[in-house]
């Protein structure tokens, strides 16, 4: 006898509702941080969010364009330059991370659940892999902040019987421009943010328009935490928009990328001002 085909047992599994705080979360009026404020896109484009498990829209977020990304590297410009976070020292941005870590920690049933609607893994594999090294590794660069040191050195130029003393002091690259992928979306943001702030740089950074959930939720906490408006700005939008005018913007000192091979060979040929 033939054995029937039962549709419900390939059907995917019932998906649990998301929890009171995730879905006021996803609910948000669609925003960029730009200079510690939340903003719209200036061209008012959005671009949906889905649930991969699903297929089911759980959210927008802003569409950043050109001019978000000017204003954005403005704002880490100007914050790189002057105000609380240039003249903070080492143990001033140390002691932000730290807190940035606690309050991941803090949260972490919450951003596992917000990593798992928004990316398609478990919330058991989020909770135990993706949140947890997220804060460990904020956790990790916050000590980094302080062991940054130079080196001095006799040197053997000059005529003879002179001596120099020479130094190597080590500052910060400048404004960082930090693209993530898909797959490992905090982790990731984590793994640019923290060694680029530990140094005392500011950053913009761009999130996979397909998992930009747990950037945002990331950007709300650095507020909490108290870093200095511009330290941190966070763009969402489609990467052939916000992504490709971001890597070629002149006031961009350094691109981190992460992400395929074909992109990462398209952002090698950018142009970039000496």
């Amino acid at each position: 006898m033939n054995a029937s085909i039962n549709p419900a047992a390939s059907a995917i599994a019932a998906q649990p509702l998301p929890s009171a705080g995730v879905s006021k979360f996803f609910a948000m009026k669609p925003r960029l941080l730009i200079n510690g404020e939340w903003v719209e896109a200036r061209s008012g484009k959005t671009v949906q969010v889905f649930d991969p498990a699903t297929g089911k829209q759980i959210g927008l977020v802003a569409d950043a364009g050109p001019e978000d990304v000017d204003r954005a590297v403005a704002a880490a410009r100007t914050a790189l330059e002057t105000g609380p976070w240039a003249a903070m020292t080492p143990s001033g941005r140390e002691a932000l991370l730290w807190k940035l870590a606690d309050l991941i920690e803090r949260d972490a049933a919450e951003f596992a659940e917000i990593e798992s609607i928004d990316n398609g893994k478990t919330r058991f594999m989020a909770s135990i892999v993706d949140v947890p090294g997220a804060r460990n590794y904020f956790r990790y660069m916050a000590g980094w902040a302080t062991k940054i040191t130079g080196t001095t050195m006799q040197t053997s130029m000059g005529p003879p019987g002179s001596r120099f003393h020479t130094y190597v002091a080590r500052e910060p690259v400048g404004v960082v421009a930090q693209i993530v992928p898909w797959n490992f979306p905090l982790a990731m943001a984590a793994w640019k943010l923290g060694p680029a702030l530990a140094a005392g740089c500011t950053c913009v950074l761009k999130p996979a328009e397909q998992t930009p959930m747990s950037a945002l939720r990331l950007g709300e906490l650095i507020r909490e935490a108290g870093f200095p408006p511009g330290v941190v700005n966070i763009l969402t939008g489609v990467g052939e928009i916000s992504g490709a005018a971001l890597v070629a913007h002149p006031g961009v000192d350094k691109v981190a990328f992460t992400g395929s091979t074909e992109v990462g060979k398209i952002i090698n040929r950018v142009p970039r001002t000496p």
